[in-house]
């Protein structure tokens, strides 16, 4: 591979065609880039932000709202043990809506079970009413 000094001072660095300053490029030969962002020539700007989340259901998307909004609320109130619970599984079923576009039937009824268990905490928070109505859409009841 031939690598090639762009301050536009110098030749080829592998002892090719020089002389005279200005720019002298090689071959470049790059395998495979995976997970990257690469760019060549002058001025570029490169962003590599993560990709976008999964397209999903409706149901699944309001849901993921409901849930977005939940774990906002919840980051506001006094964490007891089930207050804490519900927060990580709320969590673990907002990744998994974002990486694969939907939640198993398990990760939903555990949601479901949290939510009673930390009713007396989240009783009055309508963010919590409104997962708790996603996830009986999803599990049919």
């Amino acid at each position: 591979m031939t690598t090639a000094d762009t301050d536009g001072e110098h030749g080829p660095t592998n002892g090719g065609a020089g002389g005279g300053g200005g720019r002298k490029f090689g071959d470049i030969r790059i395998g495979g880039v995976r997970g990257s962002t690469v760019s060549f020539g002058d001025h570029n700007r490169i962003v590599n932000a993560p990709q976008s989340e999964m397209a999903c259901d409706p149901a699944y998307e309001e849901l993921l709202e409901a849930v977005r909004q939940l774990a906002a609320d919840l980051e506001r109130m006094v964490p007891g043990p089930e207050v804490q619970a519900l927060s990580n599984e709320l969590a673990t079923a907002q990744d998994e809506i974002q990486r694969t576009g939907r939640a198993g039937a398990g990760r939903l009824a555990r949601v479901r079970a949290l939510l009673q268990d930390a009713s007396a905490s989240i009783g009055m928070l309508a963010s919590g009413v409104a997962v708790g109505q996603a996830v009986g859409v999803l599990l049919g009841g």
